[in-house]
């Protein structure tokens, strides 16, 4: 009989294995299955140890729960890893559960989420994988992976989305939408031959019952800039707007990564600059980073507001407050946007129609009628508005030859269209092969004291076009202009094609993405009124043209709630950044696929 017993116990045995997250919390069922074990009696024992009511590893607690048939532990720690048996008699036969849990500190990403709304699980693959195909996802269970997306790159489920719709593009990452708390775990994306691209720990769990927020432990006005005169000021913010550019340009090529592409950093900065004058406790530290400026820099919007005075040459910038007059504005945000944005509050009106009519004819406005249609409505809901306008015209210091050409441009895909040109056969400019970037780059002098910068991947292919933007960095950059402004210039043939470009960029994602949803769920504006507001929307629209003449550019922002070359010719994909020269700041970044 024992040695039938011994058969028996082998035959009802399973075995699971669990790989968790350090300060996640878990629940073990006995059994998963429907058999009835009601009022049978259940023993648990952890690497051999019989378990009673419950056992303290330091700070985690393992406790048996619903009359035995669960295990719980909460937080989850390096020490609870190991063997948890569970066991059920039943007259002559023993039931035996195993759960071997492994604890992973390894994790590349841990996102906690509230239910119902979305989380952004990240995949990179990597340049040296050249698959057409989606990368595969996973979730981990008791009863092993589960697949989250199709193996063949295919639509996803009705609550995961590919964040790219190009499943040859580097970025992999999905979005979960509606989320509930069974979606909480940790989740694999790998490529078809299991190579490992990220892990992710999704934690899901309902927000703490929150006290209405009380501004009176908040200070109401900015603090005053010590040390106005400081040379030092001018270089932070000049390297947070530089940082903070190709931030965007990270986050929004991976959304569109075979497009084009075009976003205004100054104006984009400038109006979350002017939103932080009003920020406070967590969200000023979570704007702050966001914008990567360092914590509590008193003198931010002082060197904004000298910037804008620096850039007025060639740019033009203008600030604006709309406002629900039943709402509560600060008279001191009032008075200090005024002072650093030039921004004086108006009312809105209590007509949706002409209030979206009032906003989009002073964008019209500000950006020379390059933008005349920013917002198409404005909610009777909406409290305040936040905007920035910016325009740029800049003269090529050296004209093109006006012969109304045209030329073969090959597209990312091999296929060649015939676009309108700018032309000459001798033409004065400093080019420079950049190793890092992989990339030939020309430098055009505009008036203004500006500067157009071509970036000119070494083929069409979308993969040269990655492994540029892959290794655009603000150090990077640096040194490439340090290295354009020491060659001097030559003679070459240059080619550039006409463009126009006219984009709306998602802001909603971007912000989310830069790691500011407090804005859309828990804002701290108590700077900016003591009402508790939220941010509802957020648009930004860019317009650039290359012409004969040179350069146009505008942008409008709102919140609511080396070697030389005989030839540079740009007839295939390339990025261009449009440079202050004298505030040393970025003004335009973008991309053209298709001129």
């Amino acid at each position: 009989m024992k040695y039938l017993v011994l058969l028996v116990l082998l035959e009802l045995s399973w075995a699971f294995r669990l790989q968790v997250i350090p300060g996640s919390s878990i629940v073990l069922p006995c059994f998963t299955s429907q058999r009835d074990f009601v009022g049978l009696p259940v023993t648990w024992k952890y690497n051999g140890i019989d378990i009673s009511a419950e056992i303290p590893e330091a700070a985690t607690v393992i406790k048996v729960i619903q009359d035995g048939h669960a295990l719980s532990i909460s937080p989850v720690a390096a020490a609870i890893q190991g063997t948890y048996v569970c066991t059920v008699q039943e007259n002559d036969v023993e039931w035996i559960n195993t759960y071997i849990v492994d604890v992973d500190a390894s994790a590349d990403y841990t996102l906690k989420v509230r239910p119902g709304l979305s989380a952004d699980l990240p995949c990179y693959r990597p340049t040296s994988d050249q698959s057409k195909a989606y990368a595969h996802w996973y979730k981990e269970t008791p009863l092993g992976p589960m697949p989250l997306s199709p193996v063949d790159g295919g639509k996803a489920g009705e609550r995961v989305e590919w964040f790219s719709p190009d499943p040859s593009f580097g970025d992999q990452s999905i979005t979960i939408k509606q989320l509930v708390v069974d979606d909480a775990g940790l989740y694999h994306c790998e490529s078809t031959e299991k190579e490992r691209f990220s892990t992710v720990h999704l934690i899901v769990e309902a927000a703490p019952t929150v006290t209405p927020l009380s501004c009176s432990a908040f200070p109401s006005a900015w603090e005053p800039c010590q040390d106005q005169a400081s040379r030092s000021w001018a270089p932070v913010l000049e390297e947070s707007l530089s940082d903070f550019s190709m931030e965007l340009y990270s986050h929004l090529s991976r959304y569109q990564p075979s497009k084009n592409l075009l976003y205004s950093p100054i104006s984009i900065s400038t109006v979350l600059s002017h939103l932080l004058l009003g920020a406070r406790g967590e969200t000023r530290r979570d704007m702050e980073a966001a914008l990567r400026l360092p914590h509590n820099f008193h003198c931010l919007h002082l060197q904004t507001r000298l910037l804008r005075e620096r850039l007025n040459g060639s740019l033009q910038m203008g600030s604006q407050i709309y406002y629900n007059p039943l709402m509560n504005l600060s008279s001191s945000f009032a008075n200090q946007s005024l002072h650093f944005y030039g921004a004086e509050p108006v009312r809105l009106l209590d007509d949706d129609e002409r209030n979206a009519k009032m906003i989009n004819g002073w964008v019209a406005q500000q950006t020379g009628n390059k933008i005349t249609q920013l917002l198409d409505s404005v909610p009777s809901s909406t409290q305040l508005i936040l905007l920035n306008a910016v325009s740029f015209t800049g003269q090529w210091k050296l004209k093109f030859e006006e012969q109304g050409m045209k030329a073969a441009f090959t597209k990312l895909n091999g296929d060649i269209v015939k676009v309108p040109v700018l032309h000459s056969s001798e033409y004065s400019v400093v080019t420079a092969s950049i190793p890092e970037l992989t990339a030939q780059v020309a430098r055009f002098p505009l008036s203004g004291e500006s500067s157009l910068y071509v970036v000119l991947p070494r083929s069409h292919a979308l993969s040269d076009l990655q492994r540029v933007e892959e290794r655009m960095s603000p150090a990077t950059l640096r040194r490439m202009m340090e290295r354009l402004a020491k060659s001097s210039p030559q003679v070459i043939e240059v080619t550039l094609p006409k463009i126009k470009l006219d984009i709306q960029a998602d802001m909603n994602t971007l912000l989310r993405k830069l790691g500011l949803s407090s804005l859309f769920e828990s804002a701290n504006l108590c700077g900016l009124s003591e009402d508790q507001i939220l941010l509802s929307d957020a648009q930004h629209r860019a317009f650039l043209a290359l012409t004969e003449n040179g350069v146009e550019a505008g942008a409008a922002t709102s919140l609511s709630f080396s070697r030389s070359y005989s030839a540079f010719s740009a007839l295939r994909p390339f990025i261009l950044l449009l440079w202050s020269d004298w505030a040393n700041v970025p003004l335009f970044v973008g991309r053209v696929t298709v001129p």
